[in-house]
């Protein structure tokens, strides 16, 4: 193994203390990161994450938590994660620019629900910095011990985390990688069902109404399962069934939120931000004639068409605001994934020099997609009808670095995995003239993969 000790910075990160923040990066050869994820079973069960990019040119995995952010602090919680970075991470000076310590985590969806559920105790802001930083990019694998101490002598336990990072790399490549069977499930229940049916007369009635003009709607599926499963088990199969999404796990004790996103909610690279507007869906067909039909169906489809251009004309209005040379095309192309196939439009820009990744999801959470319009009103009905918490669904998961570079998803096509329970969730766009089973059967369908990794089915 070739090793690089990049930096070892005494940077203030406490308002009455001095920490010291020590990096060291190793290259090595031939790592899988699930199998990497997986070696932090034992010691760093609940406190794992897991992420790759839909063009798989960058993947991180992290073990352990060597700093952790999270607040509850509601609309100032974007700010206050942005000003902790930096404060963390503003005497750190990489020689390696593609190597620093990287913060990953997500927002909840609203921090004004308050429903007591699977998310209990789970904060409106929750991001880490890994102990052991596995980063993957153009096939080039790096590891990175990440540790923050006020101790004034910490070699010992700087050379026993050395110890364990090679202990790690050394299970993650010599052990066979593990094919999991997929878990068995005893039984599923949809919660809420009838209110959720009932909710979509009452929000169509309000947009007739012109209380809204869109207004998402989601609901969840609850599985119980015949034995606990693992988080590698389960990202196991994700990774494998879903290789042209976005794929993220994140544990906080007991819980692991995961899933396979189609949609980018935001991603700013050397100073360029660029966005995905993902809205209006079909399902796959059965043969290519069938899928052409289906995928030109949703081009020509008002309704969808419709909804589509409201999460164009919110994007590129913020691009607008925090870039310069906004580029939108003139319509939206098919983005087709396994089960289901989206209106999508790219929006990118150059960041005007105030601007930053964090200040962008701010921005742009939710999007029309997830949430509705115009956006305030939208939240309102979501509460009052929608009656189950989202948690970190269809909310920003992602990750940034030292210099403002990162990559956000949103959290759709996602669930909850608790022990032997799994909450997954689905939602659709409800605007006037939407009818309940539609909605119903659409979520169905936004519901399979996840499913599938999970080893149900729906009897529909």
């Amino acid at each position: 193994m070739q090793h690089k000790w990049y930096n070892a910075t005494e940077i203030e990160v406490g308002l009455n203390s001095k920490q010291i923040f020590y990096i060291e990066t190793i290259e090595v050869s031939r790592l899988s990161a699930l199998a990497f994820f997986a070696a932090g079973e034992k010691k760093y069960k609940g406190k794992r994450n897991y992420w790759q990019n839909r063009e798989k040119t960058f993947t991180l995995v992290g073990l352990g938590h060597a700093y952790t952010i999270e607040n509850n602090a509601s609309d100032a919680r974007f700010d206050l994660v942005e000003q902790h970075w930096k404060k963390l991470t503003s005497q750190i000076v990489q020689e390696d620019r593609h190597l620093q310590p990287i913060l990953f985590g997500g927002f909840t969806f609203d921090p004004q629900n308050e429903v007591s559920a699977e998310w209990t105790n789970f904060p409106q802001s929750y991001f880490t910095v890994a102990t052991h930083q596995l980063v993957i990019r153009n096939d080039k694998a790096y590891v990175t011990i990440n540790y923050i101490t006020d101790e004034t002598n910490s070699a010992n336990t700087f050379e026993a985390l050395r110890k364990e990072r090679d202990e790690l790399i050394h299970a993650a490549q010599v052990k066979e990688v593990k094919t999991y069977a997929k878990p068995t499930m005893t039984s599923y229940m949809e919660p809420f069902k009838e209110e959720y049916l009932n909710s979509i007369h009452k929000v169509t009635s309000l947009i007739k109404d012109n209380e809204a003009q869109k207004v998402v709607i989601a609901r969840s599926l609850a599985l119980q399962f015949k034995e606990a499963i693992t988080s590698p088990q389960i990202l196991s199969h994700v990774v494998h069934e879903q290789p042209e999404s976005y794929l993220f796990g994140l544990e906080h004790g007991d819980l692991l939120f995961y899933g396979a996103s189609p949609e980018r909610l935001v991603k700013v690279e050397n100073g360029r931000a660029y966005s995905s507007c993902v809205a209006g869906s079909i399902k796959r067909g059965s043969t290519a004639e069938a899928d052409e039909a289906l995928g030109q169906n949703l081009l020509n489809d008002m309704k969808n068409l419709g909804e589509h251009h409201y999460v164009v004309e919110m994007i590129t209005e913020t691009f607008e605001k925090n870039c310069s040379e906004v580029k939108v095309p003139h319509g939206p192309k098919l983005l087709k994934i396994r089960d289901i196939q989206h209106l999508y439009t790219p929006v990118e820009g150059i960041l005007n020099e105030q601007a930053t990744i964090l200040q962008l999801v701010k921005h742009l959470h939710p999007t029309p997609a997830l949430g509705g319009v115009p956006r305030e009103q939208a939240m309102k009905i979501i509460r009052a009808y929608e009656p189950m918490n989202r948690g970190l669904y269809a909310a920003p998961i992602g990750w940034l670095d030292a210099d403002g570079n990162g990559e956000f998803a949103v959290a759709i096509r996602s669930a909850a995995l608790v022990q032997d329970k799994a909450y997954l969730y689905a939602g659709g766009g409800i605007v006037a003239d939407s009818e309940a089973q539609s909605e119903y059967e659409e979520t169905l369908v936004k519901f399979r993969p996840m499913l599938r990794a999970l080893g149900g089915q729906l009897h529909e």
